[in-house]
């Protein structure tokens, strides 16, 4: 049965087949003059994009007048041309915005063509093109004969146009929910070190209205106690990962050992509750520790658990007790020499003095970071949902 020739969503007044061609009958690959690395210097007047800083900040520039040397002599992209990296991120695109940069040869090319085919068009359909004789292949680089052999679907101009201008929208809508996004990390980035005293000081840069006393230097046995109750998984208390920087989860199949034990109705794990504080001794640089906030769980018994008492904020332990400075200080408690077992001994760690407000200034901070971390996740969520609306019209809306 022959393929069909118009996508499954189409815009309204469109009913024409798309038209089978390939890249090679609509316009040749194209790339700039080789530049050699006595050409380039850390800083100059042109930013010189290679294969590892394309799409990102330059590491190289040429001068300006090689620059228009080169420019007139040999081939150069138009502004608009989509430019597609050929090794390393096979088939990252960016778009040549008609600034004053240069690409490295052979890595960085682009399609020169006639105005046949619009470039917006040509950007969807590079997100979700199958190159030639790169599928299934251990071939890390795209060659000129990959993209020319390459099929491609073409409308008409008009609808081509069309197409364009609704996934630069929803573009758009991407790149500002993602600077919002950027936006509230750097934010919380911020919080976190202002409101905690820097080493040394007593008070943080940055505080509530009505709370001017230094921080009082406790022991963390002041503010947690372990909670070390160990007990079958049950339907109250299901059994849970505790992964790095996520927290308690549920077990995904790449953490879900059940099956490797026999007796599941007698293996004893821990138990945890919202709010309590949790760590591993092997993998607290790489990011196993944090709260519980998840609720009622059991977890493997290598993790240490504990609850806060009632002066202690557990939003505010949560931030407090995974800073840097404190777990360089709770790695100097480890014992052991082999990775898998090492031990911070509970009574260590409740041993370690901590710099802490009183209850009212913990339950602040730890509130304004969590409402930090809401709005945080809502951002994430929303650009994810985004992202995938994009990329289901882009199945739909292409050939």
């Amino acid at each position: 049965m022959e393929k069909s020739r118009k996508p499954k969503i189409r815009f309204k007044g469109y009913n024409d087949d798309w038209e089978q061609r390939k890249l090679g009958d609509i316009g040749s690959v194209s790339m700039c003059r080789r530049i050699f690395k006595e050409q380039t210097s850390l800083s100059g007047d042109v930013p010189f994009y290679k294969i590892g800083t394309f799409g990102a900040e330059p590491d190289a520039f040429i001068s300006k007048k090689l620059f228009e040397e080169y420019k007139l002599k040999y081939p150069y992209p138009n502004k608009g041309d989509i430019l597609i990296s050929a090794s390393g991120s096979i088939g990252k695109t960016v778009e040549y915005t008609g600034k004053n940069e240069y690409f490295q040869d052979s890595n960085i090319v682009w399609l020169k063509h006639e105005d046949n085919i619009k470039n917006s068009f040509l950007k969807c359909y590079y997100s979700i093109v199958k190159w030639s004789g790169i599928e299934g292949s251990t071939i890390k680089r795209l060659y000129n004969e990959n993209i020319l052999n390459t099929s491609i679907s073409v409308p008409s101009e008009m609808e081509q146009e069309q197409l364009g201008v609704f996934f630069e929208n929803i573009e758009l809508l991407i790149t500002l929910h993602q600077r919002k996004l950027d936006k509230l990390i750097n934010v919380k980035k911020s919080m976190l070190e202002k409101m905690f005293p820097k080493q040394g000081s007593k008070v943080p840069n940055i505080r509530f209205a009505g709370f001017a006393d230094d921080w009082e230097q406790r022991k963390v046995g002041e503010l947690l106690i372990e909670r070390n109750q160990q007990a079958p998984m049950s339907e109250e208390y299901p059994l849970m990962a505790f992964v790095a920087n996520e927290g308690v989860t549920p077990k995904g199949e790449r953490y879900d050992r059940s099956a490797l034990v026999t007796d599941t109705k007698n293996k004893l794990y821990k138990k945890t509750e919202f709010g309590d504080f949790i760590y591993s001794s092997n993998n607290l640089e790489t990011g196993s520790i944090g709260l519980n906030k998840y609720g009622k769980a059991c977890i493997s018994p290598v993790y240490s658990i504990f609850k806060p008492i009632d002066i202690a904020d557990s939003d505010f332990l949560g931030r407090r007790l995974v800073r840097k400075d404190f777990i360089n200080t709770m790695v100097k408690w480890r014992q052991g020499v082999i990775y898998g077992q090492w031990r911070i001994h509970e009574s260590d760690f409740l041993n370690i003095d901590i710099l802490v407000p009183v209850t009212d200034e913990q339950q602040r901070i730890g509130k304004l970071l969590d409402d930090i971390d809401h709005l945080i996740t809502l951002h994430q969520r929303k650009l994810e949902k985004l992202k995938n609306i994009k990329k289901s019209m882009l199945e739909k809306m292409f050939i």
